[in-house]
């Protein structure tokens, strides 16, 4: 850092980037323009989120100042790589932003898709969170439409908010000619050379189905309590008194009306 204290603002701008840019595992980002730093427009909101907000902010634009203890720098110079991520989060989604990260898509600048049938297409970063601190950085292939893990273990701790949730489809929205066809192609597991037969799969699912509606079934047999059932059981044993006193009190009306009936004879 010290090599880089000499030279005018704007290049030590330049250099700082260079340097960040040129540190092993950044290689997923882009130079973000000067004048997009410059804007405070474009900064709105990060004060906020990132602490020592102004000293990194000067560390970034060489404003900082040279008294401060080792430390102190350390701490500054932490918050100016966070405050550098979220500032290319933004940047990466502008035109001119889209134009320098499409030149490293197009030289697989973030690897190929590992899956075979997508025959090493190239990758894009992408955030499951667009939140800090939350999820790392993942790589979307748009022939598959999946995501990976980061081969490197530098690139797998980058924060994926430095790139966002939006960052590739939005590219593809501006660029559309970029979209591959769909791959078409599956994996068709085999035996000797032979197709597994449907047949075999539509009975591992039946049989699947069977022993999860048994499980289902004794689950709910276990979980009757003995008062309910004892109480189910005196119901069906009261229903049963009942049909049998009705039972037996129409038989006696019947009885009754044959009486009277041979009396009236």
């Amino acid at each position: 850092m010290d090599d880089y204290t000499s030279g005018s603002d704007s290049d030590y701008t330049k250099y700082w980037i260079d340097w960040f840019l040129g540190t092993k595992g950044n290689e997923y980002f882009c130079e973000v323009d000067e004048e997009y730093i410059l804007d405070r427009f474009n900064l709105t909101g990060l004060n906020t989120e990132v602490q020592y907000y102004s000293q990194a902010l000067d560390l970034i634009t060489d404003n900082l100042d040279e008294n401060l203890d080792e430390e102190m720098r350390d701490i500054v110079e932490k918050s100016a790589r966070h405050l550098y991520g979220l500032i290319h989060a933004r940047f990466i989604i502008t035109t001119h932003g889209l134009t320098k990260m499409l030149e490293k898509f197009k030289k697989c600048d973030f690897g190929r898709c590992p899956r075979v049938l997508c025959h090493n297409h190239p990758l894009l970063p992408v955030a499951l969170s667009d939140i800090p601190y939350t999820k790392s950085v993942k790589l979307f292939c748009c022939r598959c439409e999946d995501i990976y893990n980061p081969k490197s273990t530098r690139h797998a701790s980058i924060d994926g908010a430095y790139f966002g949730c939006s960052f590739p489809h939005m590219l593809f929205q501006v660029y559309p000619q970029l979209v591959p066809p769909k791959s078409t192609d599956r994996y068709v597991p085999r035996i000797f050379g032979f197709k597994l037969h449907d047949v075999a799969k539509q009975h591992r699912y039946q049989d699947m189905i069977r022993e999860e509606s048994h499980a289902r079934i004794m689950a709910g047999i276990e979980g009757i309590p003995t008062t309910a059932a004892q109480g189910s059981s005196s119901t069906r044993d009261g229903q049963q008194n009942n049909f049998k006193s009705k039972a037996i009190e129409g038989n006696s009306s019947v009885v009754e009306s044959g009486a009277m009936a041979d009396v009236n004879n």
